[in-house]
């Protein structure tokens, strides 16, 4: 399809936002791997993503990315929209405030350790744990993410939403089922998180900037950050760690292609050096795999998966 005629049918839409055909998505995720998209949507603001939505067939798939930073794209790409928020829902204001507390609005898009430093400069306390997160807002919503023992919907209070039929909702906290890295609505209607309301106690602004800065040096410590990766590829059993059993299993730096488990952090898997979607696939299955069978447990995989293997394979 030529320029000319995108164009013309965002107008005739009335869409604002950018429209991109067979976009590689190795460049929207951080494992930088991964094939095309048919189509990806960079949304204008929260109402243009409403109207992008309905412009759409009712059966085609739609899938949410915000920093790529939990997401494998496999080699054979993606059938369906992609709706980029980062850079794109990125509206943050202090909503609300007492002497006691305050409310922040973040939109799906604003990255997470971006909230994190500007509850601090509010002398707002208790999102520091969000600076550890490589995600959005967004992202962090839909999957209860957290680190360093605190998770998103401990201060999320009420979250806006908006489904196929471009309709925006308020939804409060209570109308979703929530656990451990774990999120679901209760009306198993299908919609997607397009901003948040974070409910944070008044407190000292310095210390929370200061427990930002160790919370980001033991992160840069810790985990293999000068690596392609997507963050913690399994859930933590019950009374365990992931990485322990990973690497009881003699896994630290086992390789298949250009992909990795890590040396620095066995939970995590790296593209160390033009790793195919499927090398990076096929080693978390094979890490997931073992584990069972050495230490009888099954590892729950964090990251999600998306997209078609390539042709010729499994």
């Amino acid at each position: 399809m030529c320029a000319e005629m995108t164009l013309a049918l965002l107008e005739q839409a009335g869409l604002r936002g950018e429209l991109r055909r067979h976009e590689p998505m190795a460049k929207h995720v951080s494992w930088r791997a991964g094939g095309a998209a048919e189509q990806v949507y960079v949304p204008a603001d929260v109402q243009d993503m409403a109207t992008y939505l309905i412009s759409l067939p009712t059966d085609m798939p739609v899938y949410c990315v915000g920093l790529g930073s939990n997401l494998l794209v496999r080699d054979g790409g993606v059938h369906g929209a992609v709706i980029l928020l980062h850079g794109a829902l990125r509206e943050m204001h202090l909503e609300s405030r007492t002497s006691a507390s305050g409310v922040i609005y973040a939109e799906a898009g604003v990255a997470a350790p971006k909230l994190a430093r500007f509850a601090a400069g509010q002398d707002l306390v208790g999102a520091e744990f969000m600076a550890g997160i490589p995600g959005t807002v967004g992202g962090a919503l839909a999957m209860n993410a957290g680190c360093y023992g605190s998770e998103t919907w401990q201060i999320a209070v009420r979250v806006q939403t908006v489904n196929r039929q471009g309709q925006l909702r308020q939804r409060e906290r209570s109308e979703y089922a929530l656990d451990y890295r774990h999120v679901a609505l209760l009306a198993q209607a299908e919609e997607w998180f397009v901003g948040g309301w974070f409910e944070l106690q008044a407190g000292d602004g310095a210390a929370s900037r200061q427990t930002i800065k160790d919370l980001l040096q033991r992160r840069i410590a810790s985990q293999p950050l000068g690596q392609p990766n997507a963050g913690s590829v399994f859930r933590n059993p019950p009374n365990d760690y992931a990485a322990r059993l990973i690497e009881s299993c003699g896994l630290k730096g086992k390789r298949l292609g250009g992909a990795q488990v890590s040396t620095k952090h066995a939970n995590f898997i790296v593209n160390a050096g033009n790793a195919t979607a499927a090398d990076i696939e096929d080693l978390i299955d094979l890490v997931a795999a073992t584990v069972t069978e050495q230490c009888g447990v099954a590892l729950q995989r964090e990251v999600r998966v998306i997209g078609e293997r390539a042709r010729g394979k499994a």
